[in-house]
């Protein structure tokens, strides 16, 4: 799903993202000089706030895509970015000052043994951060799409069971990991629409669960899936609100 190219992950998720990443990135008090690790980092909407707020010399991050690894050190030449999964984090015991997870916690394929690395990784009273969008709760910035899927297809997968996608469920996660002292949270941003079209376009691109229903559509059943969603959507132009759950917590 993710094996794409950064520019395709851009335009379908980068749009939201990215102001999702700054207001993520203040959840911690972050201060220059600190060592701070990016989990799943994608093309570096995440590593751009952090390094803004510590420094390129002492931030470090890791995805599991080899294209988005390449586009985040394109993009960020004096920031350490490996290829890596969260569930074996390439770095020693307590080598980080805040480690942080965005957009990531629900694609891991163990989030526990994820987010128990993020804390093995930090030292003893650092911070460790997640956040996911709130797809069971419909404030994710795909509810509109998913939706539109249901209405169409009642027994259609869509992402509301993911992994910390539901309140209280990354706080419970946290905990099992070890985490101590786990704080959740509810971030919001709004992304401005110019059309319908601008909104759509990006989930042809097969980023993603949303993607990757796309593509596996024939021509009728896209059709049909767009026109649904036109129907969901106001009139353009509109702002898309997309929120997340958060947990902030103690290593």
């Amino acid at each position: 799903m993710f094996e794409v190219a950064a520019e395709n992950y851009g335009r379908f998720m980068g749009r939201f993202s990215e102001p999702l990443a700054a207001v993520f990135a203040d959840e911690i008090d972050l201060r220059q000089g600190q060592r701070v690790l990016d989990v799943g980092c994608g093309p570096g909407a995440l590593i751009e706030q952090l390094v803004t707020r510590a420094g390129a010399p002492t931030v470090s991050a890791v995805d599991p895509s080899a294209a988005f690894v390449d586009a985040a050190r394109r993009r960020f030449p004096d920031v350490d970015i490996q290829r890596a999964f969260a569930e074996e984090l390439p770095y020693a015991d307590h080598t980080f000052d805040a480690v942080l997870a965005a957009l990531v916690v629900h694609f891991m394929s163990d989030p526990v043994a994820g987010l128990r690395e993020m804390g093995r990784v930090t030292r003893p009273g650092g911070a460790v951060a997640a956040c996911v969008w709130d797809y069971a709760g419909g404030g994710s910035p795909l509810s509109a799409f998913w939706q539109a899927v249901t209405d169409l297809d009642p027994g259609a997968a869509t992402e509301s069971k993911l992994a910390g996608a539901r309140q209280g469920h990354l706080v419970e996660l946290c905990r099992a990991a070890g985490l101590r002292d786990v704080v959740e949270g509810y971030l919001t941003v709004a992304v401005p629409m110019a059309s319908f079209d601008e909104w759509w376009e990006p989930f042809t691109l097969g980023v993603g669960p949303a993607g990757v229903h796309v593509k596996g559509l024939d021509d009728a059943g896209r059709d049909l899936l767009r026109e649904r969603c036109r129907e969901l959507l106001p009139p353009a132009p509109f702002e898309v609100s997309a929120s997340a759950w958060s947990v902030t917590a103690v290593a």
